[in-house]
């Protein structure tokens, strides 16, 4: 620790690290070890690129987490923030008004929604969009008629956030541990991890073994119980875990054959991440309601939001009356207009469809030549801009190592040394860069990432 008082001879980036291990808990991470060692000091942000406060570089593989799509620095989404606060730089959605930049922004927004989409919550995060999912839908369905449906279903090992109540969707043990949870009224069923769980089955059985685990729960607890079933449609914070294609087919016939809500959680897969608009849309299934964040305002300021379709909205709106929600930065304007620009770029300048049609399928391609024979890779699963790596002991039997947090965050450290940021899950090695990222940029991440896993390897003595 540096003595702050005496701090005349030391670097700025010791001065910002004894800053931080003196008022901050950071996020998922011992604090103690933290303060011991220094977190690095990033400064500066351009395209895919970033700087740390010692002046080294580094692609930035990740989109900051998983949220600057469109890339750092870009001067249409600062000016638009600049105008707007200079022209109302914060008012509500309180006291019977609105404001011009967040209608521009919900009209654009629905542009750009699959048209069963009708009404939206705005939030601050996506952790948020989550909370005011479970408020949301336990008041539908009590304007309804249907009151007792109550209870929520997520996804062991799925994530949808650090709140009470999005922790509590999730399905991480360890947060739950942390917190007394799950809050009562929230269950979980089986992930579709297929390399991890599927043993003797193959990828399409174990897809519908999986999918009818929410069938089984839902006659379990009663179907005028079950309000909602709520999940990624790919596993994010999880390990970037993508269901196989037997999954969410079944998944949608066993919602809509009991009446539950099918809630796509698309803070991660929205805006472009999968090369197309939403997630649900490339995994071919139809959500009642969308949550979003992330890639709204491609991080530049915070804001999220909860989608609901047009059978949700009309019924709140036509039969509920007054709705005892609100929060104070709901739709603040310099958000709306920050996302705004944000999506007429995204728009505009065809980044989805170059992330479906170019860069994509060049990502893709590019880590299946370069680690599919690789010792240490036993699956690599992704679609557009968004991959991850798996470790394994043994190819043939699927077998993973017992201290495989430990090899990926070694991996993850390798990464850091080679200027590269990816992120390390369980046994998974993923990676989301933003959607503006080039051809050589993306040779860049490949052989980046592929030096980290080499030194991994050789740690292991299989290089």
């Amino acid at each position: 620790m540096y003595d702050l008082a005496n701090s005349k001879d030391i670097s700025d980036t010791q001065r910002y690290q004894a800053i931080d291990a003196a008022h901050h808990i950071n996020a998922f991470l011992d604090q103690k070890a933290l303060n011991q060692e220094g977190p690095r000091v990033m400064v500066k942000g351009r395209g895919v690129h970033l700087w740390d406060s010692d002046g080294k570089q580094y692609l930035d593989g990740m989109s900051g987490l998983w949220c600057t799509n469109i890339g750092y620095g870009r001067q249409d989404l600062i000016k638009a923030a600049a105008n707007q606060m200079d022209e109302l730089s914060y008012y509500n959605l309180f006291f019977h008004t609105t404001h011009p930049a967040v209608n521009e922004l919900s009209e654009r927004l629905f542009e750009l929604l699959p048209g069963q989409f009708s009404h939206v919550i705005y939030t601050n995060s996506g952790s948020e969009s989550n909370e005011v999912l479970i408020r949301t839908v336990r008041r539908y369905w009590d304007v309804v008629g249907k009151p007792s449906k109550k209870i929520f279903i997520g996804r062991h090992n799925g994530y949808h956030g650090s709140t009470v109540g999005s922790a509590s969707l999730g399905g991480m043990k360890f947060m739950h541990e942390m917190g007394d949870l799950p809050i009562p009224g929230v269950v979980h069923i089986g992930e579709p991890y297929w390399y991890a769980h599927g043993g003797e089955l193959s990828p399409a059985e174990f897809g519908l073994q999986c999918a009818r685990e929410l069938e089984t729960k839902i006659l379990e607890l009663g179907a005028d119980n079950v309000a909602a079933f709520v999940a990624e449609p790919f596993q994010g914070a999880g390990g970037m875990i993508f269901p196989p294609e037997s999954y969410w087919p079944e998944i949608q016939r066993i919602c809509r054959q009991y009446d539950v809500l099918l809630c796509a959680d698309e803070v991660i897969g929205g805006f472009g991440r999968t090369g197309e608009w939403f997630a649900h849309q490339h995994f071919g299934f139809e959500p009642d309601t969308i949550s979003i964040a992330k890639g709204l305002t491609s991080g530049y300021v915070p804001m999220g939001g909860l989608v609901l379709s047009r059978r949700i909205g009309a019924a709140l709106v036509e039969h509920g009356g007054v709705f005892a929600h609100g929060l104070t930065y709901s739709g603040h304007p310099v958000a709306a207009a920050v996302a705004l620009a944000n999506l007429d770029a995204l728009d505009k300048e065809g980044i989805v469809e170059q992330t479906r049609n170019d860069t994509g399928p060049y990502l893709q391609k590019s880590l299946r030549e370069v680690f599919g024979q690789h010792p240490l890779i036993g699956e690599i699963q992704g679609t557009g801009l968004v991959a991850a790596l798996q470790f394994c002991e043994n190819k043939e039997s699927r077998k993973r190592f017992e201290n495989e947090s430990d090899l990926t965050w070694a991996c993850r450290t390798h990464g850091f040394d080679e200027g590269v940021i990816i992120r390390s899950t369980l046994g998974r090695m993923v990676m989301a860069p933003a959607l503006v990222i080039t051809r050589a940029e993306i040779d860049q991440l490949v052989e980046k990432t592929r030096r980290a896993v080499d030194r991994t390897a050789r740690d292991l003595g299989l290089l």
